[in-house]
């Protein structure tokens, strides 16, 4: 008898699809609703502080480094909570990730526009508790809360694909281009919903993660195909 092996939703690509969005739809949001600035990826405020402290201004430089360390908290409470809850039977602890980033982006709808970076901070954490949470779809390194690492992974795979004829690398490439091409769409959705909605926008955005957190009750089989609910 073929033996079925199975894995966690949290690696399907359907599952990283929705995070994708997520992800695309909260830079727009911060972007647009919160001060132009980019909460998901912290390579631009790492720069800006560096220019900040060059130029002696403290303040500045103090308001690029919180959400640096937002994020560093984000990656740290989401390995804790891997820790702590790792073998929770009924609740997969990456569930738990799900629902604390539903509702800290609640609370980030609620923040008024004289709190922004408090906002863009809640989002650094929410977004570092996803990339952390969520790491591979179909046993690839991804991310899902940023691009450039899933464009750089999607065109090496399609070179070797393209060199060596394996159908696998092809596959790949598409699965990170796949993710990019939600990435964006969740990034237009997201400036639609923030001239709709001003600061209440994130609120779509804790639905694509309420529909994420719904599909990890689902484990997908790695062989045959078919789909059973998490034991």
């Amino acid at each position: 008898m073929e033996q079925v092996e199975t894995r966690q939703m949290s690696e399907s690509f359907r599952l990283g699809a929705v995070l994708a969005l997520a992800g695309g739809f909260l830079d727009a949001y911060t972007y647009l609703v919160r001060g132009g600035v980019f909460a998901n990826a912290q390579t631009g405020n790492i720069v800006l502080l560096g220019v900040r402290l060059m130029e002696g201004d403290w303040a500045g430089a103090g308001h690029y480094l919180v959400p640096i360390l937002a994020f560093a908290a984000g990656v740290l409470t989401a390995e804790l909570v891997h820790a702590r809850c790792g073998r929770w039977e009924r609740l997969h602890w990456r569930q738990l990730t799900v629902a604390a980033e539903m509702i800290l982006l609640v609370a980030v709808a609620l923040l008024p526009g004289w709190a922004d970076s408090g906002a863009n901070v809640l989002v650094s954490y929410v977004c570092a508790v996803q990339v952390q949470s969520f790491r591979k779809v179909a046993g690839s390194a991804f991310a899902t809360t940023m691009c450039t690492g899933n464009l750089r992974s999607g065109t090496e795979a399609l070179y070797r694909g393209w060199l060596t004829g394996e159908r696998e690398d092809l596959r790949r490439a598409g699965r990170y281009y796949g993710i990019i091409v939600f990435f964006c769409a969740g990034a237009a959705l997201g400036a639609w919903c923030s001239g709709a909605w001003g600061r209440r926008a994130v609120l779509a955005a804790s639905l694509l993660l309420f529909a994420a957190f719904l599909l990890m009750f689902r484990r997908k089989n790695t062989c045959g195909g078919g789909e059973s609910g998490i034991k």
